[in-house]
């Protein structure tokens, strides 16, 4: 039989060494690697390509249910048993979309019957798990066959450019192909369409001012733009948005 290799993730050092010594007594498995957040776990499974990731629910940085969305993106997309010690309502929700979970205190047996079921979240699964995580830390940037892990708290701006959005952060620019509608619905308190093809950060706004730019007819005529923390360029405010203005 092939060995299972695993990867746990839990912030709590005893409860990763209580699974790890659970593991230690069932034939065939190995543990490659342990976790203390979520973010931990995907750089891990990026790195050793694990056959099952043992994903407790909550943890700092980036929780279980966040980082089972990243899982997804891998190249070689580990299967997935939340670990939980969440109330029954919420193991009620798992047990309806046949998510396997490990309810804490992990017992051996269970354990067992579960590495013996194990399969891959399948996306309906996912998706109907999100509402208790409403809202990601985190973007997943596809680049040269890795997954890079951006903070939302670090990206400045979204702009709509094709049929990629550009990611603008202080370092550097990313492209992912989520739509600005989306990313609209899901971090909206965060951000201020400024333009029809742009969403800038709230805390990034340093303030607006009045430029003499050249339109598309070639004529001079003067455009409000949002002056931009961290960064020199700025971006355009259409004059349907300029109310925003005030608010800021």
């Amino acid at each position: 039989m092939t060995t299972l290799r695993i990867i746990i993730a839990d912030d709590e050092t005893p409860a990763r060494n209580r699974l790890r010594d659970l593991l230690g007594d069932i034939a065939n498995v190995s543990v490659v690697a342990e976790a203390q957040n979520g973010k931990e776990a995907i750089e891990l499974a990026a790195e050793h390509s694990p056959d099952l990731v043992l994903l407790d629910i909550r943890m700092p940085v980036m929780d279980g249910i966040e980082a089972a969305q990243h899982l997804q993106l891998l190249a070689q997309v580990p299967k997935l048993i939340f670990t939980t010690a969440y109330d029954a309502y919420a193991i009620k929700a798992f047990e309806l979309n046949a998510i396997d979970y490990l309810l804490k205190p992990i017992r051996q047996e269970r354990l067992e019957t579960a590495l013996n079921k194990v399969r891959a979240l399948q996306p309906a699964q996912l998706a109907s798990i999100k509402p208790l995580q409403p809202t990601r830390s985190h973007l997943s940037i596809h680049e040269r066959g890795r997954v890079l892990l951006v903070p939302i708290h670090e990206i400045i701006y979204f702009r709509a450019e094709q049929k990629y959005v550009t990611v603008r952060t202080a370092v550097r620019e990313y492209l992912v192909e989520e739509s600005l509608t989306q990313l609209e619905v899901e971090f909206g308190e965060l951000l201020l369409r400024l333009h029809r093809n742009c969403l800038v950060a709230k805390p990034f706004i340093a303030g607006f001012e009045k430029r003499t730019i050249v339109n598309d007819d070639a004529q001079m005529e003067q455009q409000w733009v949002a002056i931009l923390k961290g960064v020199p360029e700025t971006v355009a405010v259409s004059r349907r948005q300029q109310h925003l203005i005030k608010t800021i």
